[in-house]
């Protein structure tokens, strides 16, 4: 009988086996191993005639190494190897001149310390190294998102932080649109080789023009540097101007603006406004806080000749989309020393409140947590006349009636009381220019209106824009991008469970699932839990961290079901989203264009799916209707063989659900009757209890039925839905491993299957 040898990786020093007879299935009951974790395995296979052997690239290199060569150097040897870099460092400091403040302390710690050991020395050695490479940091100008000393960096899901050990990038194509040398750095560092169309559209006339931008563009077009690039470079020229006017003697008479009372704010004045008053020669700047002690830890010093003014505003619908947009700002700006803040909900305002003391020049907030610190005056949001530019992100959202009340006394404000004619406002969005078509029935009723004005004239006049500002449409009429794949299964209600778990198995990655109510992300939450898909989830219910660990966990992992509502609908920019699916048909036809936009992004591939049901025809109707797309959209391919056991699985995981669900309500209203009723020193009566009194008994008949109907349902998930195709040695060396008759699971990724089933529909047309 021939030999034959098993493959060993290279490198490794295993030893392998050589085959002498042959391998003998062994039949196993698969749902045998189901409760200790083994509920892949079908069949073992034995070997009983073999024999152990050394690979020949392990014994030819322990020939080849010496034995008296040693793996690990002694601590002596690397300080003397350290000693003689010092020493010729000291050579060359000692030609220079310069003075060698690292041998004096050397001496010193000789001299004081005699008799050291030589774990000491070695330690001592790594301090010097360390000493040396902090005083060349120190020379070198720390970019802006630099983590602080002893602080850990904070996590991204975003793309824009770039590969620091990534070479840098020809950004030649950027110079023509007047980007400032830093910036330009940064974008090389980043890897963005070329603006995208919006950019090239809106960097000149608002750098070199100055005026009001209003953009509308397809989701994942780079919309963000759009204001972030010309936000930076008039910061940069504003401190260089400043640094100019420090050298003059005297102020600018033409700068002195009169100080307006505030018509919205509270009316009474601090005695520190008074004495401004009284004062004349006080500046307006000097008086809007109290001056610091000067201690070392102020952030703001009494020896600052002029305090930093809040030069650049965005405003953003969600916190998410806040905290990403700075990040994007911090990777741009790495190179410029300019200083950002985050004023959001849901975080510490006195942390908040600490970081505007450091006087940033940017601020990136939502409405509602920047008006309340207004209105509790801090020093830096007072003065906003001083205000250079102004942005709001998502702008038909924001100003959407009903919603952000904030935002319109805010807006308010600044377009009276804090009016700047020099400030800049840019505003942008994916759905800007989005017109809702009528029914018919409501057409003839429009037409008698005299004047009917336009979506964008009713937002320039509540944003305050200029009379001419520049508008730049790149959107399609479908408003979707042209690499989205948009596809549909019309089922009922009830089997929206099924199709969502058919397709998460099928096509395992990075999908986002989009539902209208918190209610339902809940459900569907725990129901995947218990189906083990391991999904993640967020809403406007969760705390603001668990919020944002729910994004990182989902950026980090490969495959994963991210269940969400419209909260993370708009901006957020998540790398290689590769489906979105709606469980839930959006209300808007703006919500459903965002939603797409979270796939296929930055020229990428993407898969948009429906899952339709009687009660979502009218808002999909609505849609089509709004973005001129046809009804008969393309029907999403699916086996309907393996559906049977999709629906068993289904169907006991929704029983176990409901039980959990009643079961937590059940308790948590009934201790907290019980806990009322003992703080008021009264009996419970039965009827006040939810599921009325149960015994001891109930409750473990309850818990044994639960207990099996989790076991029935975990055989189930040990047993393959799909078929795979075998190969010759994997995952048994006989290749003929026999297997029930399922449906083969598709190599293909949702995209190719939606795309081979429109071309074999079109060939039998």
């Amino acid at each position: 009988m021939k030999k034959k040898k098993m493959k060993v990786q290279k490198g490794s020093g295993r030893r392998g086996i050589v085959v002498r007879g042959r391998w003998r299935p062994v039949e196993v009951d698969p749902g045998l191993f189901s409760e200790q974790g083994l509920d892949g395995l079908v069949c073992f296979e034995e070997l009983t005639d073999y024999s152990l052997v050394e690979p020949e690239r392990a014994v030819a290199v322990r020939e080849t190494t010496p034995k008296d060569k040693k793996k690990k150097r002694k601590a002596s040897e690397v300080e003397a190897e350290e000693q003689s870099d010092a020493d010729e460092e000291t050579m060359k400091r000692q030609k220079k001149n310069e003075p060698d403040e690292e041998t004096e302390e050397e001496q010193i710690s000789q001299d004081e310390c005699a008799d050291v050991t030589p774990e000491t020395q070695h330690n001592s050695a790594k301090k010097k190294k360390k000493k040396k490479k902090k005083k060349k940091q120190k020379q070198q100008p720390a970019p802006a998102d630099a983590p602080a000393e002893g602080q850990k960096k904070s996590r991204n899901w975003s793309a824009a932080a770039g590969d620091p050990e990534a070479p840098m990038t020809d950004v030649s194509a950027w110079k023509d649109l007047l980007v400032p040398p830093p910036v330009l750095k940064a974008l090389s560092a980043l890897g963005f080789a070329a603006p995208t169309p919006i950019q090239a559209l809106a960097l000149p006339p608002a750098i070199r023009d100055r005026l009001d931008v209003l953009g509308a563009a397809e989701t994942g077009s780079g919309k963000t540097l759009c204001f972030g690039i010309p936000m930076i470079h008039m910061i940069l020229e504003y401190k260089e101007a400043s640094s100019h006017e420090q050298t003059d003697e005297g102020r600018n008479p033409d700068d002195a603006e009169t100080r307006v009372e505030s018509l919205y704010l509270p009316s009474d004045t601090s005695r520190e406004d008074e004495d401004c008053s009284a004062d004349g020669g006080a500046g307006e700047e000097d008086c809007s806080a109290p001056a610091p002690d000067g201690g070392p830890d102020d952030p703001v010093s009494a020896d600052e000749p002029q305090k930093q003014p809040l030069l650049g505003l965005i405003l953003t619908p969600t916190r998410e989309l806040a905290v990403q947009v700075k990040h994007h700002i911090d990777a741009v700006a790495r190179f410029t020393g300019i200083k950002t803040a985050l004023v959001v909900g849901g975080m510490a305002m006195q942390k908040q409140q600490r970081m505007l003391m450091r006087r940033p020049e940017i601020i990136i907030a939502t409405p509602g947590r920047l008006w309340e610190l207004i209105k509790e005056r801090h020093t830096h949001l007072q003065d906003l006349r001083q205000l250079r530019c102004l942005v709001i992100d998502e702008a038909d959202r924001m100003v959407e009636k009903g919603h952000f009340s904030e935002l319109e006394s805010l807006l308010e404000m600044l377009n009276t009381s804090q009016f700047s004619p020099r400030r800049q406002t840019f505003v942008f969005s994916a759905t800007l220019t989005l017109v809702h078509s009528l029914p018919p029935r409501l057409t003839q009723k429009k037409k008698k209106r005299a004047e009917q004005r336009s979506k964008l004239q009713i937002l320039m006049e509540k944003v305050g824009m200029r009379a001419k500002p520049k508008v730049i449409d790149l959107t399609r009429k479908e408003a979707t991008v042209e690499t989205l794949t948009e596809s549909r299964i019309s089922c009922t209600k009830e089997d929206k469970d099924l199709f969502l778990y058919y397709f998460l198995l099928q096509f395992p990655g990075r999908t986002m699932v989009f539902a209208n109510s918190i209610d339902c992300i809940k459900r569907l939450t725990a129901l995947l839990q218990i189906l083990d898909c391991a999904p993640l989830c967020l809403h406007a219910n969760m705390h603001q961290k668990q919020r944002l660990k729910s994004l990182e966990r989902f950026a980090q992992k490969d495959s994963c079901v991210l269940l969400t509502t419209d909260v993370s609908a708009r901006g957020l920019d998540i790398p290689n989203v590769q489906h979105v699916i709606h469980y839930q048909v959006p209300r808007t036809s703006e919500t459903y264009v965002h939603r797409s936009g979270r796939t296929a992004r930055a020229a990428r591939e993407g898969l948009s799916l429906l899952l339709i049901g009687p009660d979502d025809l009218m808002n999909f109707r609505k849609i089509c209707r709004t973005l001129d797309k046809s009804e008969d959209l393309p029907v999403f391919p699916v086996q309907s063989k393996c559906m049977a056991a999709i629906k068993e699985r289904v169907t006991l995981a929704r029983r176990i659900e409901k039980m959990e669900f009643f079961h937590s309500r059940e308790t948590q209203h009934n201790s907290w009757v019980r806990q009322a009723a003992e703080a008021m020193d009264i009996d419970v009566d039965d009827d006040l209890l939810m599921g009325g009194v149960k015994d001891e008994e109930d409750d473990r008949e309850q818990q044994k039925l639960m207990k099996s109907l989790k076991n029935q349902l975990k055989q189930l998930i040990s047993q393959p839905v799909f078929r795979h195709q075998m190969k010759t040695r994997y995952p048994t060396q006989m290749g003929k491993l026999t297997l029930p008759q399922l449906p083969l699971a598709t190599a293909d990724t949702a995209l190719a299957s939606v795309s081979r089933d429109r071309s074999s529909a079109t060939l039998q047309r």
